[in-house]
């Protein structure tokens, strides 16, 4: 099998990328990771971004967006965007409390999701969800939010797993990314650690070797993309320690 592409979510460095995004993402490819996943553009046109990712070998692993861009008459314009810059992967990171308040609303929230996958399909674009960690607390009972969201969107609906916000959540990333056979296209690689909340990628609790095992038989992972959001060290240098870590895991 492929070893599967490494990928970095913008959102870990967003300070330098504010400030010098031409030079963050040189600086990206040179430490080796194979794409981007965006959380904003920084005032840089569709046109543009595509000419920086061409000029460094990078992809663009996904996006980060507003569920508002997807619905409606902004789909249109999210569509032809992302696919100027060769991004398959429109990711809602988040969503409004009428989205998520109460069981039926995550019911109606799936059903959107769905909809919005299936005008997406035809022509080659996905969209997906990625957990924070309240998605693991039980809604009206026992439900949990992230199984009624994807237990009841269609398969083409992506489960963007972040493993560290899952732990945070109180969730061991295993037994979803187990329940959900080749839902976990894009995963969030974010280390949790009970005792540092600084740690980089393998200095955690995180049970890497069988988040890897999982994503690489039944997940059906076609990125790993690196999340970082607390630093030891300046950000840029947290992520590549963190790429680092992971060439040591074999990765």
């Amino acid at each position: 099998m492929a070893k599967i592409p490494m990928a970095l979510q913008l959102y870990s460095i967003r300070d330098d990328a504010a400030a010098d995004l031409p030079h963050v993402l040189e600086a990206v490819a040179k430490m080796g990771y194979q794409g981007v996943e965006f959380a904003g553009y920084y005032g840089f046109t569709a046109e543009e971004l595509r000419r920086l990712l061409d000029a460094n070998g990078l992809e663009a692993a996904g996006t980060h967006i507003g569920l508002e861009t997807v619905l409606g008459a902004e789909l249109q314009r999210t569509v032809d965007f992302n696919k100027t810059i060769g991004n398959e992967f429109l990711i809602v990171p988040g969503l409004a409390p009428e989205h998520t308040s109460s069981k039926a609303a995550w019911l109606k929230t799936a059903t959107i999701f769905s909809e919005v996958a299936a005008k997406l399909k035809p022509i080659g674009l996905r969209t997906g969800y990625h957990n924070h960690h309240t998605e693991f607390t039980p809604i009206e009972g026992k439900d949990l939010p992230w199984d009624l969201f994807f237990g009841n969107t269609t398969a083409d609906v992506v489960m963007q797993f972040d493993t560290g916000n899952a732990m945070h959540g109180g969730a061991d990333a295993r037994p979803f990314l187990a329940r959900y056979p080749g839902r976990a296209i894009t995963v969030h690689l974010k280390e949790y650690s009970a005792t540092n909340d600084q740690a980089l990628i393998g200095e955690g609790d995180i049970p890497w070797d069988d988040i890897f095992r999982l994503c690489e038989t039944s997940g059906g992972t076609e990125w790993y993309i690196v999340e970082q959001e607390s630093y030891a060290y300046p950000p840029m240098e947290c992520v590549d320690r963190c790429l680092q870590n992971l060439r040591k895991m074999g990765k």
